[in-house]
């Protein structure tokens, strides 16, 4: 089963990650990290079909999917 990570430290809200994303399962979340960004979060793992999109617009390099 496919699976989104965000990697917090990395994150700066930029929101491209929840435009791209076809199942729309990505939104920011409610916890900041180090740098005061509140990061981006997959609402819902079971959903993801693992398309990539939303690590390959990420400028920052802090989405991984897994298949």
């Amino acid at each position: 089963m496919p699976r989104i990570n965000v990697i917090e430290k990395f994150c700066k809200s930029c929101g491209l990650c929840i435009e791209v994303c076809p199942k729309k399962i990505i939104a920011i979340g409610d916890t900041a990290n180090d740098k005061g960004y509140f990061t981006a979060v997959c609402i819902n793992q079971d959903e993801c079909i693992g398309c990539g999109l939303c690590a390959t617009i990420c400028p920052d390099v802090a989405i991984e999917v897994y298949k």
